[in-house]
């Protein structure tokens, strides 16, 4: 039997606790396996640790980041996919000694699916691999996007993203993927 998945990601939440418990009341209903948080800010998934797993990485410009003790960046596997989670997709002058090349595991494809934030700009696409940005969960912002999420449902060889809008639950954009090509 096929185990399926479903990982909910968000990123720059900016300290923005309302909208934070905005996605808890709709993570409740989607009942995720994890909830991944991208940076910007990093302490605003503590909120969530209270009911669900969840994983980690710091903005590029965030005290954590500097931390040797905190991830910048993780390989996580989901259900066979090998995700890259990393707050700038590309290397940032920000980076630390020991930080892995996000542009060198997706040239060597090291990874399949590359979780980022960074840019604010919800996107499902694939290049070399599939490059998730979830959005942010600001109330505004500048670049005129809604708040919004990612839901990953990951089966053995398929993917399923759907980025979502917070407040109305309207479907911003959307893949399916399996390893081999796009579905």
């Amino acid at each position: 039997m096929v185990r399926n998945m479903r990982v909910l990601v968000i990123s720059d939440t900016h300290g923005e606790l309302d909208n934070v418990r905005k996605f808890m009341s709709r993570a409740v209903e989607l009942r995720p396996d994890l909830i991944i948080h991208l940076g910007d800010n990093y302490e605003d998934a503590d909120v969530l640790m209270e009911e669900f797993k969840v994983m980690r990485v710091p903005g590029v410009y965030e005290d954590a980041y500097f931390n040797p003790d905190v991830p910048n960046r993780i390989l996580i596997n989901l259900e066979g996919w090998t995700a890259l989670m990393v707050h700038s997709p590309t290397p940032h002058e920000n980076d630390q000694p020991w930080d892995l090349d996000p542009t060198k595991l997706i040239s060597r494809r090291v990874v399949d699916l590359v979780l980022h934030g960074h840019t604010h700009v919800p996107r499902v696409e694939r290049s070399e691999v599939v490059l998730v940005n979830p959005g942010h969960l600001k109330s505004e912002d500048k670049k005129g996007y809604p708040p919004s999420f990612a839901i990953l449902d990951a089966t053995g060889d398929e993917l399923r993203v759907r980025i979502e809008e917070l407040n109305t639950g309207r479907l911003l954009a959307e893949g399916r993927f399996s390893k081999r090509a796009s579905v």
